[in-house]
């Protein structure tokens, strides 16, 4: 989900009520295209960020500080001298665009009252923070934009500042129905497409959003719909745009189950009845349980969202080359157990071999020499079969020329036997590595995986100096409805520590049936546990197991004192004989999680 207008309207609704009419008191510029400005307005102090990033332009209130440096740069002295005790005396949307304009009113060395213009355009790698005077003319920006940089406009000192159009879009505070039928629908593009292009400050998931409403799918061609549909979409459209106009916003995020997917200023209909499992392999699809937390601001939205957001990104770049080793490995021994299936499928002829030795020592006495085949009857089965034979050989010849290769692809049986069983567990260890991978949310979690592919041989081991890297990963902790401690492995070290080291016998323990997962062990206390702490405990296994996004998850669960390590087992892998089972929907929202 991008900035778009109406994220930018609902800001500006949430500046007008908190910072208009306060007074700045301090600026900062803790990066180089940022700007952290404090106000004090009504005795509350508010700190407003404004970012021109190119790869992430953002503008909310936060609590959070973040200092300049020492020495401040030019822009930042700039604002400083001419607005630096400035008042905030207006907060504008210009139509809809990704541009919010602070008024502000200060006074100048002469004591004269003056206003300037901080500008904020919020336009992915075009973002900028720019300062005018009060007749529109451009102080300084922080990012300067040479005619050689952009045909388009320039934005330097003394030249004119203005919004370039163009796109030609509408703006839909001014749309009417009529333009929106005789013009949005006649275009040959899908229901969403059509709109978001076509309209300013309208994202695609707005205009999904808004198609959803009117009951037709975002994926709809314009031009197959009849004029009923055409009707009932823009005035589906317009009512949302009039919850605009009445600021009557409800900032929101959407979890793709603990990852947050999109963020909104308004009612996101278009998720909230969704109970399918969706692909994020395609944009704007998800695979997983949706969920959708509103929030009191749209600044909290945006801070939060991205704030996670990153954290999410770090631990996927700090995995990937983690990842690339579980999946290369995965991939060849996925092929290695391919070929010895294949040889081992190759072997069922052994006895066939055989059969033809005995039939030929028994029957072949009386065969001609230079006989090609010759038909017995198998005594095994009471049917009559033809056996090939090689006619510059005698039939003692050819008898044992069978029996060699059928003790040969015995011997090849029983390698492959054994050969097929060791690859299957190392591809079962891969799986529930990459698995771990899934779980893992901070950097400390991938201490313990790494840790394990070097003793698995998958990676070398760096010389550190005899320095050991610190691990203070810990398992997630969970308290059941009825009061339980519940214990969640993050990867099979964890999984392994919790089963045999920290769980008792009379503890329960949990993992989703025939997958990789994580272990589960719920602290019994020795008390009978209640049957809803059996569902979340249940519950919890499904949502940390490969099977996490499927609808239902089968979960084997058995006191711990019927687990056991089998010899020279990978770690966290266990064998039982008895078990109970359950089928569980992997959904852990409304289960209370002590620590992160």
């Amino acid at each position: 989900m991008a900035f778009d207008g109406i994220v930018i309207a609902s800001l500006v609704s949430e500046l007008r009520r908190t910072i208009l009419g306060g007074k700045i008191n301090k600026i900062a510029q803790p990066e180089p295209d940022e700007l952290m400005i404090t106000i004090k307005n009504q005795k509350n102090q508010y700190r407003l960020l404004l970012s021109a990033s190119a790869s992430l332009p953002l503008i909310y209130l936060t609590e959070n500080n973040k200092p300049g440096p020492l020495t401040a740069p030019n822009f930042c002295m700039l604002l400083r001298k001419h607005i630096g005790s400035g008042k905030i005396i207006n907060i504008t949307q210009p139509s809809m665009e990704r541009i919010i304009c602070f008024d502000i009113e200060h006074l100048n060395e002469l004591g004269d009252l003056c206003r300037k213009k901080l500008i904020i355009e919020v336009m992915g790698k075009h973002s900028n923070l720019i300062f005018c005077d009060d007749e529109g003319k451009i102080i300084d920006s922080i990012k300067h934009v040479s005619a050689h940089m952009s045909s388009v406009r320039e934005v330097l000192p003394g030249r004119s500042y203005f919004i370039p159009e163009t796109q030609h879009k509408y703006n839909p505070l001014e749309l009417t129905a009529e333009e929106f039928i005789s013009v949005i629908c006649e275009k040959p593009l899908a229901a969403a497409k059509a709109i978001s292009s076509s309209i300013t400050g309208i994202s695609y998931v707005t205009a999904e959003e808004a198609v959803h409403r009117a009951s037709l799918d975002g994926g709809v061609p314009m031009a197959s719909l009849n004029e009923a549909e055409k009707q009932h979409l823009a005035g589906t459209f317009l009512r949302m745009i009039d919850e605009v106009k009445e600021e009557s916003f409800v900032p929101n995020i959407v979890y793709c189950d603990k990852e947050p997917v999109e963020f909104s200023a308004i009612a996101l209909t278009q998720y909230s009845d969704y109970t399918g499992i969706r692909d994020t392999d395609h944009p704007g699809v998800y695979k997983g349980k949706l969920t959708i937390v509103p929030f009191p601001s749209i600044s909290q939205v945006l801070e939060l969202y991205y704030a996670q957001k990153n954290i999410v990104s770090r631990i996927r770049q700090k995995s990937t080359d983690l990842r690339k080793v579980v999946q290369t490995s995965l991939e060849r021994n996925i092929k290695k157990y391919d070929l010895q299936s294949k040889q081992m499928k190759d072997t069922e002829k052994k006895e066939k071999y055989r059969i033809y030795g005995e039939l030929i020592n028994t029957y072949g006495y009386g065969l001609e020499p230079g006989a090609k085949s010759f038909e017995a009857l198998n005594y095994y089965t009471n049917e009559i079969i033809t056996i090939p034979l090689d006619p510059t050989m005698t039939p003692g010849e050819n008898a044992k020329k069978y029996f060699e290769k059928y003790s040969k692809l015995k011997r090849t049986a029983e390698a492959l036997g054994t050969y097929l069983v060791e690859t299957k567990n190392e591809i079962e260890h891969l799986e529930s590595i990459a698995t771990s991978l899934d779980i893992a949310l901070a950097e400390e979690d991938l201490v313990q995986i790494k840790e394990e592919l070097v003793q698995s041989g998958y990676i070398k081991r760096r010389n550190t100096g005899g320095k050991k890297a610190r691990n203070t990963s810990k398992p997630f902790h969970y308290i059941s409805s009825d009061g339980y401690d519940m214990y969640v492995g993050k990867n099979n070290y964890q999984n392994e520590e919790l089963t045999f080291k920290f769980a008792d016998g009379n503890d329960w323990w949990f993992h989703a049936k025939g997958q990789p997962g994580s272990h589960v062990i719920v602290k019994s206390r020795g008390d009978e546990l209640p049957d809803r702490t059996f569902e979340e405990a249940g519950r919890l296994a499904a949502f940390y197991s490969k099977g996490r996004q499927a609808p239902k998850v089968e979960i084997d669960y058995i006191q711990k004192k019927h687990v056991k390590k089998p010899n020279g087992g990978k770690p966290g892998f266990v064998v039982y004989y008895t078990n109970y089972s359950l089928m569980i929907e992997p959904d852990i929202s409304d289960i209370h999680q002590v620590n992160g």
